[in-house]
């Protein structure tokens, strides 16, 4: 990924509606959900959730098709593993599970997933 298109997809993530997207769209996976059902879901207006939806897939992050007379919208997987390994390329000097998303807790939450070294995650 270049940095451009990484200062893309940060800059469509640095929104709170946008981010709250993503995050449902990342819990639901490849499968994703209609936009009606998004908006519904997260109380978004329809109109704003569309603005929301073309700025998170001109960044790649989230990808759409037509299914019946519903346009569902999905994770893009490849996009967001691009943008975790660009953020990441030359992460901790060579020791990557200092990077790993159960070291940084700023809620006071446990963690209920670990990243192995492989890079997949499982759970505790």
């Amino acid at each position: 990924m270049e940095i451009n298109q990484a200062v893309i997809a940060l800059h469509a993530l640095a929104q709170e509606s946008r981010l709250e997207v993503f995050r449902l769209l990342v819990r639901l996976g490849p499968s994703g959900l209609p936009a009606g059902q998004i908006a519904e879901k997260l109380k978004i207006p329809p109109a704003t959730l569309s603005f929301h939806l073309k700025e998170l897939s001109h960044a790649g992050l989230v990808e759409s098709h037509k299914q019946g007379r519903s346009v569902i919208y999905a994770i893009n997987v490849k996009g967001i593993n691009c943008l975790m390994g660009f953020l990441t390329e030359d992460c901790c000097q060579g020791r990557p599970e200092l990077c790993a998303p159960g070291s940084c807790d700023p809620a006071g939450k446990k963690q209920t997933k670990k990243r192995k070294s492989c890079g997949k995650v499982a759970e505790k």
